[in-house]
């Protein structure tokens, strides 16, 4: 069983551990190491993640299951002011994957964007991500192709992916 809960500013530093774990298991085939680190410090840094969390820019939400947190959320209701929910960062520990739990997590979210009047859910992943199979197979669809600059030259080659609820 998991549990997702809001997570607040003292939360960062295990946000920000997840991120460090997951993160060149996911891209490091995908990204060279300075692209990663570069991402990583953008996106994950404390001021980022204060800002991110303090202004309500994303909610996020830790997951957990009966022993510790096993990974994290960042979406987003009434994106760009329509009835979408944007999940903005969906990661979970490489052991945890193939469980079940990233359904699970698909599920609730799916909830949470219907109690907050969206009627889509949509999501950016990375072209060569192997995560866009599991998108797929959970009902989302490519609506868009997008390359979005990063700074320092770096480039974020994704599918814009959607799923109505």
């Amino acid at each position: 069983m998991i549990q997702i809960t809001e997570a607040s500013i003292e939360d960062i530093a295990k946000i920000q551990e997840i991120a460090h774990i997951t993160w060149p298991i996911t891209y490091g085939e995908i990204l060279t190491t300075e692209q990663l680190e570069y991402m990583l410090d953008l996106i994950y840094s404390d001021e980022a993640l204060s800002k991110q969390i303090q202004n309500k820019e994303q909610l996020f939400y830790l997951i957990s299951d009966s022993n510790s947190v096993i990974g994290f959320i960042g979406i987003e209701h009434n994106y760009k002011n329509e009835a979408v929910t944007k999940i903005h960062k969906i990661y979970l520990l490489p052991e945890t994957q193939g469980k079940g739990f990233g359904k699970i997590v698909f599920e609730e979210i799916g909830k949470m964007a219907l109690e907050n009047n969206s009627k889509d859910l949509l999501l950016n992943v990375n072209r060569f991500n192997t995560a866009f199979n599991f998108y797929k197979k959970l009902g989302f669809e490519i609506k868009e192709t997008v390359d979005i600059e990063i700074g320092n030259g770096y480039l974020m080659e994704d599918y814009v992916m959607g799923k109505k609820l």
